[in-house]
């Protein structure tokens, strides 16, 4: 992935802006896959208010939905 240097610019820039940061209220599902980020749960509850679903997935990365089409069980569990 040839991206991560502009993410990384991008994200740096962020935290320098100033702006406050703004905590999600909305309902939020969180599905964490084998072979990406696994420092995510602080992060993620720091940030947002209402999460409903966490899932740890044994496969995938962080194109999950390309390295594993089709499995989206963990979807229909968060919409049901």
């Amino acid at each position: 992935m040839r991206c991560r240097g502009g993410t990384a610019r991008c994200h740096h820039a962020e935290q320098r802006s100033g702006a406050e940061p703004v905590v999600s209220t909305g309902r939020i599902g969180v599905a964490v896959f084998a072979d990406d980020l696994q420092t995510i749960r602080s992060l993620a509850e720091r940030d947002n208010a209402r999460i409903e679903h966490w899932s740890e997935l044994p496969r995938g990365g962080h194109v999950a939905a390309m390295e594993v089409p089709g499995d989206v069980a963990d979807l229909r569990v968060f919409f049901a």
